[in-house]
C-alpha cells in the first residue's frame, strides 16, 4: 500500500523560530497555531509530507524544506482546547532563498496558496508549485524528500527538542 505524499507551506517569523534553528535542533514541535483552517491543515498532514519553510515578516522568503516527523496530536500549549501540533524535521536549506517578490511575479505561481490565503500560517501546496519553488531555490532533493542516511536509524524516534510558539 502506498500513501500519496502531500505538500505544504508553513510560516514562521525567523526571530521566533528560524529554519537555521530547526537545522540545529533537528526536530521541533510545530505548535501555537490558532486559526481553524490552519489547524485543519495540520490535522491533514501525514508523516513524511514535505513542507516549504517560509520566513514571514522578516525576510519573506521560502528558505528550506522540512518534513512531517509526527502527525497531529493535541497542542501542548493549549491545554483543554481543541488545537493541534505536529513534529517537523529539517530536510535541506534552499541554496537560494525564494523571496515573496519572486513568487508574486512568477506566472507559474499566481495561484499558490501563499498568495491566495496569505493570512494563514499553514497552507497546502500542489506538487507542481512545490517543485517550481525548489527549482527557483536551485535545490534538488536526492530522492523524494530523503536525505542520505549517515547512521543507522534508532528504534524509536527522538523526541522533539524545541517547541515553536507562534
Amino acid at each position: 500500500m502506498t500513501t500519496e505524499k502531500h505538500y505544504w507551506l508553513v510560516k514562521s517569523e525567523p526571530y521566533k523560530y528560524s529554519f537555521a534553528q530547526l537545522l540545529a535542533d533537528k526536530r521541533a514541535v510545530w505548535d501555537g497555531v490558532r486559526n481553524y483552517e490552519a489547524r485543519n491543515n495540520l490535522r491533514a498532514m501525514k508523516k513524511g509530507d514535505l513542507l516549504l519553510f517560509y520566513h514571514s515578516n522578516e525576510g519573506k522568503a521560502v528558505v528550506g524544506i522540512a518534513r512531517v516527523a509526527r502527525e497531529a496530536y493535541p497542542d501542548p500549549t493549549a491545554a483543554g482546547e481543541d488545537w493541534s501540533a505536529i513534529d517537523v524535521e529539517p530536510v535541506v536549506a534552499l541554496k537560494a532563498h525564494v523571496e515573496l517578490d519572486v513568487i508574486k511575479s512568477d506566472p507559474s505561481l499566481t495561484d499558490i496558496a501563499l498568495l491566495k490565503r496569505s493570512r494563514l500560517s499553514v497552507v497546502p501546496v500542489s506538487k507542481e508549485h512545490f517543485d517550481h519553488v525548489l527549482t527557483l531555490g536551485k535545490t534538488k532533493l536526492s530522492v523524494e524528500g530523503q536525505r542520505p542516511r549517515t547512521r543507522k536509524p534508532s528504534a524509536a524516534p527522538a523526541p522533539a527538542k524545541k517547541t515553536r510558539r507562534t
